[in-house]
């Protein structure tokens, strides 16, 4: 009897893993969905719309714009967010978009970076996500990037805090369950910066790990640290070939 658990234990959870990887989106609304491919309707695109502004602006602290070393955005950004985060030689760290667009600001504009959740970063990371609007999701997990994949692998599987649970015991185990009345999703960071109804507004993705955290009442680490930067790399890969949404809509 104990075996014959076991085996339909090891069948449930191969069956779990084999499901084919799907975004949040799909447990919205149709109201909701339509709202989120509607860029008039979408309100995180009011974040788009200021990261344009800022893209082509210079100013007394950042004498140089984004679009001075880029040019158009549709043009040199496209396909750019769907390969984040990646390993940068140069710094010898993983870096995620906002990284990215810190770095910039601070060696080729001469400018200060932007604190993680200021409107003017998300802004800016949502436009540069924006340009690659529908393209999968296909980061990098070699190289340099290997460990930092690694290292985001132990810790979505690593049971944590009081609750003593796992990213994978919900994200994968528990997938359309329902918890506090929502249904749970594969956790798939596809739309970030994203518009949550909760928040009333544009968050990243480590806002919402850090909300997960305190969920399971386990530690919570700064935005852009390293336990959470490279769980996101492998949440990425993890949602490889699914198109990017940004800004999704999220409840």
């Amino acid at each position: 009897m104990k075996a014959a658990l076991a085996t339909l234990t090891m069948i449930c959870a191969a069956t779990l893993h084999a499901s084919p990887p799907q975004s949040g989106t799909h447990l919205l609304s149709p109201e909701l969905r339509a709202q989120q491919v509607d860029a008039a309707a979408n309100p995180g695109m009011l974040w788009v719309f200021e990261g344009g502004e800022l893209w082509g602006d210079a100013s007394v602290d950042r004498p140089k714009s984004c679009a001075s070393c880029h040019g158009q955005a549709q043009d040199s950004m496209r396909g750019v967010a769907v390969q984040y985060p990646k390993f940068d030689a140069d710094a010898g760290t993983l870096l995620n978009l906002e990284g990215r667009i810190n770095r910039c600001r601070t060696q080729h504009q001469g400018a200060q970076p932007l604190p993680y959740e200021s409107n003017e970063l998300l802004a800016l990371t949502a436009f540069v996500a924006r340009q690659s609007l529908g393209m999968p999701m296909q980061v990098a997990i070699d190289g340099g990037a290997a460990p930092f994949h690694a290292a985001g692998d132990a810790f979505y599987h690593r049971r944590q805090g009081q609750l003593n649970l796992s990213c994978a015991q919900c994200h994968d185990s528990q997938v359309g369950q329902r918890l506090r009345g929502d249904v749970i999703s594969q956790g798939q960071p596809t739309g970030y910066p994203a518009y949550r109804i909760e928040w009333q507004g544009l968050g990243s993705l480590h806002r919402r790990l850090r909300a997960c955290s305190l969920g399971v009442r386990a530690v919570q680490f700064e935005y852009g640290s390293a336990p959470y930067l490279a769980l996101e790399l492998f949440l990425a890969k993890r949602a490889e070939g699914l198109p990017n949404e940004t800004p999704a809509i999220r409840r």
